[in-house]
């Protein structure tokens, strides 16, 4: 699997930018204090571009992948 190349799935495309949408929504309330509330944003960040693009480097690294056979 080469790095780029799509390997999330629906659902958790559904997941993770519901949760970047979340944690990014705690930071804009400042719900977290300094310093956590980079890490905070940042995850959100993460989650979020990952589910709107379909790919995870991470998941690259490990081999994983959560589009399903028909997918591809």
């Amino acid at each position: 699997m080469k790095i780029g190349e799509k390997n999330v799935g629906m659902i958790d495309r559904v997941v993770r930018i519901i949760i970047g949408i979340v944690l990014i929504g705690v930071f804009a309330l400042n719900m977290v204090a300094a310093p956590w509330s980079y890490l905070v944003v940042l995850i959100g960040l993460v989650a979020l571009v990952t589910g709107a693009l379909g790919t995870c480097g991470l998941y690259s690294l490990l081999g994983m992948n959560t589009l399903g056979k028909s997918s591809k």
